[in-house]
């Protein structure tokens, strides 16, 4: 007599960015959030039993009341349609103290998964929130058991077997004492699936692209536990992106560049163009400019002969913080360093306020006496790969590490930088029909807006209490763009809230 399974079906999506506004363009910043209620509509149609969010909710650890609001709505849609949104800490959007998913939860429109399970149907899901590095020798995932047929674990992170994997899975299977059926990731934006030791090991992609690297449509996995575990792929509908890469011969200059640029339908398009070849010298204004006049909304060139010739390192000429980001993480600075480095130079911490902030920052750092932060760090070979771009400076996933804990007045996290690269394409257990593929998220050039993606928060230790899981909940998250950067006086607080 064969065994009767309930089945649990749910959309496991991540890294929306909400907040984001790429490209300093505040049309971009709703493509962001308008992609993340693309994912709860289709939640509400296919009536599915929950959705999951693997992390990077928001771009930053610190949205405006807009960003908060707008998250609100598309979650009380999930809410009036009773569908569980269940979700861990990003690296991005993680806080020294309260969450903002916590908030959410006191709301009763999430649920923060930890160590106790939550059971949807005959699943249960676990969640871990980002572990950076520093914390993951010693780690040790405690979870209660459960009698549900099917377990997930949720978290955020680069993992193996992908390329650019910095934790094997195992060392997080080998000390819990439950089997994983799947463990569903965020932290990487490029959609892969692979199997490891029995455990499906499933990375989603974002929903928008924050990078021009990500080439290929978004979209999110629609998971079904039935007996067995079936991942599909779906696409979404997001602004279009066009890419002109092209090769100049002899004597070819901005004419033969704009020509090929008129042949796309530009219309309220992000035009991304790449020169390379030989040919005349091509003003990248001249070129932006022409997107601009025939409808783009962005429009960004890198020659990169201009490049080559002028340095042997690849510096995108449309924003200089890059140049900067990158000789930063060429120094082999420490951990300490680096955060300091983010404060001073890229953080939200108005001027007023940065030497009392960098203060606070080493004062607490002493006081942790970790001597890994001060110990001065290599290169990493990640972030000595490619040297492309992401979405702010474009130097792609260039991440976050340990930073130092968040000043009293509420200052951006400042972090250290290591970047994340594109995954090798692994077999998806099943198509849906729609896109099953993403482009690299890691290695990009030509645009000035930065995506950082990974080593940057600290968990929170699953407990049963939100407060104690916020304790844990670290300081990470993105190099912002400081000419991305809000006013200060219109960031959220969580004391307005709770």
């Amino acid at each position: 007599m064969s065994t009767q399974y309930q089945m649990t079906r749910v959309i496991h999506t991540g890294d929306t960015h909400l907040g984001y506004r790429q490209y300093h363009r505040s049309e971009r910043k709703r493509d962001f959030l308008d992609a993340f209620r693309q994912v709860v509509d289709d939640a509400v149609a296919d009536d599915v039993d929950a959705v999951v969010h693997a992390g990077d909710l928001f771009h930053d650890r610190r949205p405006t009341l807009d960003d908060i609001m707008g998250t609100l709505s598309v979650l009380r849609t999930l809410d009036d349609a009773d569908i569980p949104f269940l979700a861990i800490v990003g690296n991005h959007e993680a806080k020294r103290e309260g969450q903002w998913l916590d908030l959410f939860e006191s709301l009763g429109l999430a649920t923060r998964l930890g160590s106790d399970p939550v059971e949807i149907g005959d699943t249960a899901f676990y969640g871990l929130d980002f572990v950076p590095r520093a914390q993951r020798e010693e780690f040790e995932l405690d979870c209660e058991p459960t009698d549900c047929e099917h377990t997930a674990l949720v978290t955020h992170g680069l993992f193996e077997p992908f390329d650019f994997g910095e934790w094997d899975p195992r060392d997080i299977f080998e000390t819990a004492d439950i089997e994983f059926d799947a463990l569903l990731l965020g932290d990487n934006h490029h959609p892969e699936t692979a199997e490891v030791d029995g455990t499906w090991v499933t990375y989603c992609g974002s929903t928008e692209r924050a990078s021009a690297a990500e080439r290929d449509e978004r979209g999110y996995n629609v998971i079904s536990f039935d007996g067995e575990v079936d991942v599909r792929r779906r696409g979404l509908d997001t602004r279009e992106f066009v890419f002109v890469d092209l090769e100049l011969g002899e004597s070819e200059g901005v004419e033969r560049v704009r020509q090929r640029v008129g042949e796309y339908d530009l219309e309220d398009a992000v035009v991304v163009v790449s020169i390379d070849g030989e040919g005349d010298p091509v003003t990248p204004a001249a070129v932006e400019e022409y997107a601009l006049d025939h409808g783009a909304l962005v429009a960004r060139v890198t020659d990169r002969r201009e490049a080559a010739e002028e340095t042997d390192r690849e510096v995108s000429f449309a924003d200089p913080d890059d140049a900067v980001r990158e000789r930063v993480r060429e120094l082999g600075l420490s951990n300490a360093a680096r955060s300091l480095d983010e404060t001073v130079r890229a953080s939200k911490v108005v001027d007023s306020k940065v030497a009392e902030t960098v203060q606070s920052q080493v004062a607490d750092l002493v006081d942790e006496g970790d001597p890994d932060e001060f110990a001065s760090t290599d290169l990493l070979p990640e972030e000595a790969a490619d040297g492309d771009d992401s979405p702010d400076g474009e130097t792609e996933h260039e991440a976050t590490g340990t930073g130092a804990p968040e000043d009293p007045t509420d200052a951006a996290d400042p972090t250290d930088t290591e970047a994340e690269a594109e995954p090798n394409s692994q077999p998806v257990p099943a198509a849906d029909g729609d896109s099953d593929e993403e482009s690299d998220t890691d290695a990009e050039t030509t645009t000035d807006d930065d995506q950082s993606d990974s080593d940057g928060g600290a968990p929170a230790e699953p407990t049963d209490s939100a407060e104690d899981r916020s304790s844990e909940a670290t300081e990470s998250a993105d190099e912002g763009d400081p000419a991305d950067q809000q006013d200060p006086d219109d960031q959220a607080t969580m004391g307005e809230y709770l």
